[in-house]
């Protein structure tokens, strides 16, 4: 069955996806726009085993943009993430020390999200609201501070740590990301819907149009989202789920509903390492893709890991996997790298993914060898 319940009988008849499993989205012509800035672009040095596993020789630095999104629904704009601020220094204590010591690089020069949304033409004052996928760094900036936006609601789960720096000393967050807001905290428990099986979701305008999914693991309180941007068609917002999409790629249902391109799976039989990834079809020095049956990368569990649960992230991850292999869903995490070069970013509208061919022409990028989101053999490696 197809992922819209409500259709999925005219779906079937007409021969489209047969296979794709029911995931319990009602059906809705409500829709909303959406749009998105690479707000910056950065490196976490010789720490990629705090996102993900495993790590190849030469792999060690792990790059990644940082997405913002713009959410247009009827008369209201919000922003799904914001991005990071231009002058980390002046985090609070335990996360500017990712920075001072040279864990986290930023590529300068960037602009704030602020500031692209005013090159834009968009008034601050005109952004109704604010959703955190989490409270890390990366995606809160200061932009809740600002005079230009004293009404913008923050909206985030309700198990987000809203402790706050200097009263907590450990704290990631300070007193001015939260002072004179309206913090709205969303209660999964009290949701009565469940897409996939087990991801829990509110109706955040009660007509179908956008849906807020609770995704916990890499932090206590992450959320998601779900835009529908046509009828039948959606885009996961997906937070910090997964840091690389080989964590969620390749899967059997993914494979049946987007095959490697032909040129891709013979590149990666020689590309691909044998050395650290197995199929049952492979042999030594000739990885085959279609015979993987998981995911190439997994959640780091390491002691110093960015997740604060990674069993709890692992099972997150497997239910947000089951949006990914279907076609009618476009799964954008925060930090994709295979996607830089490929999304068309403000003033472009997603909305049209599907029809566009966005998704089916890029979800293999990240086994292309010329595609940065390529970490699968040793850099000294020759194919």
């Amino acid at each position: 069955m197809r992922v819209l319940s409500g259709l999925s009988a005219i779906s079937l008849l007409a021969g489209a996806y047969a296979s794709s499993v029911d995931l319990n989205i009602p059906s809705s012509t409500a829709t909303v726009d959406v749009r998105v800035f690479n707000v910056a672009n950065g490196s976490v040095v010789n720490a990629a085993s705090t996102l993900f596993a495993p790590i190849l020789p030469g792999h060690e630095t792990a790059q990644f943009p940082i997405y913002s999104f713009l959410v247009e629904h009827s008369q209201k704009r919000f922003m799904f993430d914001l991005g990071i601020r231009t002058d980390p220094q002046n985090f609070a204590p335990s996360v500017a020390s990712l920075f001072t010591d040279g864990t986290i690089q930023l590529q300068q020069p960037f602009k704030e999200i602020t500031e692209l949304l005013q090159d834009a033409g968009i008034p601050l004052a005109s952004i109704d609201a604010v959703i955190w996928s989490h409270s890390h760094f990366d995606h809160i900036l200061s932009f809740l501070v600002s005079s230009e936006v004293p009404c913008t609601e923050l909206i985030i789960g309700s198990e987000t740590d809203t402790d706050t720096y200097p009263t907590f000393p450990n704290a990631s967050l300070q007193a001015s990301d939260l002072a004179g807001r309206k913090v709205t905290k969303i209660d999964f428990s009290t949701a009565n819907l469940t897409f996939s099986g087990g991801l829990k979701a509110i109706d955040y305008f009660g007509d179908g149009s956008f849906y807020l999914v609770n995704t916990p693991g890499h932090l206590p309180g992450h959320l998601t989202a779900l835009a529908r941007v046509t009828p039948t068609s959606f885009i996961s917002l997906g937070g910090d789920t997964f840091h690389h999409v080989g964590e969620a790629r390749p899967r059997p249902l993914f494979q049946q509903n987007f095959p490697c391109p032909a040129e891709l799976l013979e590149e990666a039989k020689t590309a691909i390492s044998t050395d650290y990834f197995w199929s049952p079809l492979s042999r030594d020095g000739a990885f085959d893709i279609p015979s993987r049956s998981e995911s190439l990368l997994a959640i780091s569990d390491q002691p110093d890991s960015f997740y604060a649960d990674p069993t709890t992230a692992a099972v997150s991850l497997e239910k947000i996997a089951t949006f990914d292999a279907d076609p009618d869903i476009f799964v954008i995490v925060a930090h994709d790298m295979s996607l830089r070069a490929a999304l068309p970013y403000y003033p472009a509208y997603l909305n049209d993914w599907k029809a566009s061919g966005l998704k089916e022409n890029n979800v293999w990028n990240f086994v292309n060898t010329s595609n940065p989101a390529f970490i699968f053999s040793p850099t000294n490696q020759t194919a």
